[in-house]
């Protein structure tokens, strides 16, 4: 099956769906693929308390759902399915599903995010929700007067740590490398900070506890003649060793960093391409938030809307 559309939207977090929501309003009859993930990254959270509008908070899939039914309402296709090939060499743009139905679109919304990266332990699954977390900005608030783990020595997990820090009792870093890899200004911000205590040489193994995460099996100087193991109670385990953008499927087209992040033009959603524009998580490895990300998901369908006027495709 080949299908015209005016606007093509891939990824289904806050992004995509407010992309939806905004395309919809305009009369650009959106066609929203949901992707592996529908909702997003937050759906792998429990309550979110720190988006505008509940004061209460609000279930992250329950906010995922009610997003995707507003989109519809306006009138977005929205389907479950990925989209598998993409050539945005010419427009109309090509691209197919993976039941090999074919769209051409004079726009696309890229909103397909980025993937937290774990440690590959299997009490990251079992606990996920329950004490792991990927996000200290989002999930921090739970733990005040608690002890947290962040795992990582970069630039983030030390940020994370300073954060966490002003809410937790005590944090420890859980540092794989005999030194942090931040730079030197926020090394001496985590070295000085009371409350942080630096774990060097070690790994995680695994994790414990009965309704939740209640400590963290370690080593220190794995696989050396003085290797030790031992356990540290705390009440989170924050995973900061970085992020992985979703943006395989459109690597030699589109402009990324190094990291992999696709490059927006100012402050545009627009790409090195165009018709194509980028929003969320997958165009932003600073501030990764659901509200953050809704902004610019609205953002991209504004600028998708203007690009079709100057056209006369609407």
């Amino acid at each position: 099956m080949k299908q015209k559309v005016k606007t093509l939207i891939i990824g289904s977090g806050p992004a995509g769906y407010t992309a939806a929501i905004y395309a919809g309003r305009s009369s650009l009859e959106p066609v929203l693929y949901c992707g592996l993930q529908p909702g997003g990254q937050l759906t792998t959270t429990t309550v979110i308390e720190n988006f505008p509008g509940f004061p209460q908070g609000i279930d992250a899939n329950q906010l995922m759902t009610d997003m995707r039914e507003q989109a519809k309402r306006f009138g977005a296709d929205v389907r479950d399915g990925s989209i598998e090939k993409a050539d945005l060499s010419k427009r109309p743009f090509c691209l197919v599903d993976e039941r090999g139905n074919e769209l051409e679109t004079e726009t696309v919304i890229i909103a397909t995010g980025a993937s937290a990266k774990y440690l590959g332990l299997d009490d990251e699954k079992k606990y996920a929700g329950m004490g792991v977390s990927a996000c200290a900005t989002c999930d921090g608030f739970f733990y005040r007067k608690r002890t947290v783990a962040v795992v990582g020595g970069g630039d983030t997990a030390c940020e994370e740590a300073m954060y966490l820090s002003g809410l937790a009792k005590k944090v420890y870093m859980i540092v794989r490398k005999p030194y942090l890899r931040a730079a030197e200004i926020m090394r001496k911000r985590v070295e000085e900070k009371e409350n942080i205590e630096i774990l060097y040489n070690t790994n995680t193994l695994g994790l414990f506890g009965n309704d939740g995460v209640e400590g963290a099996h370690l080593v220190r100087f794995k696989g050396e003649p003085n290797e030790e193991k031992y356990d540290i109670a705390i009440d989170g385990f924050f995973l900061a060793i970085g992020h992985k953008p979703n943006t395989e499927l459109f690597k030699g087209q589109l402009d990324l960093d190094e990291q992999g992040f696709i490059l927006t033009r100012g402050n545009s959603t627009s790409t090195n391409i165009e018709g194509v524009f980028a929003a969320g998580d997958v165009a932003d490895p600073v501030y990764r938030q659901g509200v953050v990300a809704a902004g610019s998901g609205a953002k991209a369908a504004i600028e998708a809307d203007r690009f079709l006027q100057e056209k006369g495709l609407k």
